[in-house]
C-alpha cells in the first residue's frame, strides 16, 4: 500500500469511528487467531504489523525524530502480538 493509500485509508476508519482501542484489540486477537490456526503466515502478520505501523506513524509528533519514533512503536506493536507488556505510558 502506497502512502496516499495509507493516508486515504487512515482517514477513512478515523471518519468511521473505527479508531477505538476495542476494534484494534479485536484486530490484534483476530490475527494472532488466524496465524495459530495456520491461516496466516508469518509474512502476513509482518505485513498487518507494517499497517498498523505506518498509520500510527501519520500522526508523529512534530518534535520526533521519525526514525526513532517508528523504532519505538516497532517495539511496542512486536510487544502486542507477542502478549507481552508494550511499555510506556499509553
Amino acid at each position: 500500500m502506497d502512502s496516499r493509500e495509507g493516508k486515504h485509508l487512515h482517514d477513512m476508519v478515523g471518519l468511521l469511528g473505527l479508531r477505538a482501542q476495542a476494534t484494534a484489540v479485536g484486530l490484534v486477537q483476530l490475527a494472532k487467531e488466524l496465524h495459530k490456526a495456520g491461516v496466516l503466515s508469518e509474512e502476513a502478520i509482518a505485513r498487518i504489523k507494517a499497517a498498523i505501523l505506518n498509520d500510527i506513524a501519520l500522526s508523529r509528533p512534530r518534535g520526533r525524530q521519525k526514525d526513532e519514533y517508528e523504532r519505538e512503536l516497532r517495539k511496542r506493536l512486536e510487544a502486542v502480538f507477542a502478549d507481552e507488556d508494550a511499555g510506556g505510558s499509553p
